[in-house]
C-alpha cells in the first residue's frame, strides 16, 4: 500500500511539473522545441538500446545516437541531403562493427539501423507537425495548438481505452502483444481521441476544417494506439515492464511518447497532402 501510494505521488508530481512544461514548449516552439524532441529522441534511442541488449543484440549507442541527433536538426535546418546521410550513416556503422568487441554483428547493426530509422525519423516528424504552420508570425503559432491538440487526444486514448477497458473489457486485443488490452478498450480510446480533435478544431484549430480534424483524430485514435501496440511487442521480446525508470512513476520516455511517435509521421504526410 506505501509503495502504491509512494508511486501515485510521483506520478502526480511528475504531472503537475511536466505538463505545463510540454504546454509551453509546444507553443514557444523553435529551439526550446526543437530541444525537447531531441530529449525524446536521444532518451527512446538510449532505451531502446536497453532493451535490445537483452535480446544480445548491441546497437552501436554512439552512432546511433549521433545519427537521431542529425536526422532531427537536419529536419529543423535542412544541411544535409538524406541519400548522402544514409550512405553515411551505413557505410560509418559497418566500419565500427569491424572493430566492436561484440558478437552478433548482424543482429547488432539490424537494432542500429531499426533504432535510428524507428525513433530518429519518427521523432523528427514531431517537429514537422509543429513546425509545419511557420509561414508567418500569426501561423506559427496553429503548429503549437496542432501538437499540443494531439497530445490531448492521445491521453483521452489512452485513458478512455484503460478505463473502459478495464470495466467493460471481454474480447482481447492482441493477447501475445498486450494480454490486458482489449477491443472494447481500444474502440474507446479511439472515440474518445476522435472527439478530442473535433473539440480541438472548435477551441483551437479553427485553421482546420471539420473533415480535416475529424482525420486527424482518426490517425491519432489508430496510430497512436498501434503505436503503443509495436512498443508492447519490443517490450514483451525484450522481458521488461517499463523502457527505464527515468520518469517516476511513469516509466521511460518511450513509453510516454510512444503513440505520439507513431502518429506524427502519419499526420505530417496528411498535411502535405492538404496543403
Amino acid at each position: 500500500m506505501a509503495k502504491q501510494m509512494s508511486n501515485l505521488v510521483s506520478r502526480v508530481l511528475v504531472a503537475l511539473v511536466g505538463i505545463p512544461l510540454i504546454v509551453a514548449l509546444c507553443l514557444i516552439g523553435k529551439i526550446p522545441f526543437l530541444i525537447f524532441v531531441l530529449l525524446i529522441g536521444l532518451l527512446a534511442f538510449n532505451e531502446f538500446s536497453g532493451m535490445m541488449k537483452n535480446k544480445n543484440s548491441y546497437t552501436n549507442r554512439i552512432i546511433g545516437s549521433l545519427s537521431v541527433l542529425l536526422i532531427i536538426l537536419n529536419e529543423y535546418s535542412n544541411f544535409i541531403e538524406y541519400h548522402i546521410f544514409f550512405v553515411m550513416i551505413i557505410l560509418v556503422l559497418l566500419l565500427s562493427e569491424l572493430f566492436r568487441d561484440k558478437s552478433s554483428a548482424i543482429n547488432n547493426i539490424g537494432s542500429t539501423l531499426l533504432g535510428i530509422f524507428y525513433i530518429g525519423f519518427f521523432a523528427a516528424s514531431i517537429l514537422n507537425v509543429r513546425e509545419f504552420y511557420n509561414a508567418s508570425a500569426f501561423t506559427y503559432s496553429q503548429g503549437g495548438y496542432l501538437i499540443l491538440s494531439i497530445l490531448v487526444s492521445i491521453w483521452l486514448c489512452d485513458s478512455a481505452a484503460y478505463f473502459i477497458g478495464s470495466a467493460y473489457g471481454l474480447h482481447k486485443l492482441m493477447p501475445r502483444v498486450s494480454p490486458k488490452k482489449s477491443w472494447e478498450g481500444a474502440v474507446a480510446g479511439f472515440v474518445f481521441a476522435v472527439i478530442g480533435m473535433i473539440a480541438a478544431k472548435s477551441l483551437v484549430l479553427e485553421f482546420l476544417t471539420t473533415v480535416q480534424a475529424l482525420v486527424i483524430g482518426i490517425i491519432v485514435g489508430l496510430f497512436g494506439q498501434i503505436g503503443d501496440l509495436v512498443e508492447s511487442l519490443i517490450k514483451r521480446d525484450a522481458n521488461v515492464k517499463d523502457s527505464s525508470a527515468i520518469i517516476p512513476g511513469h516509466g521511460g520516455i518511450f513509453d510516454r511518447f510512444d503513440s505520439l511517435l507513431f502518429a506524427s509521421p502519419i499526420v505530417y504526410l496528411y498535411l502535405r497532402l492538404i496543403s
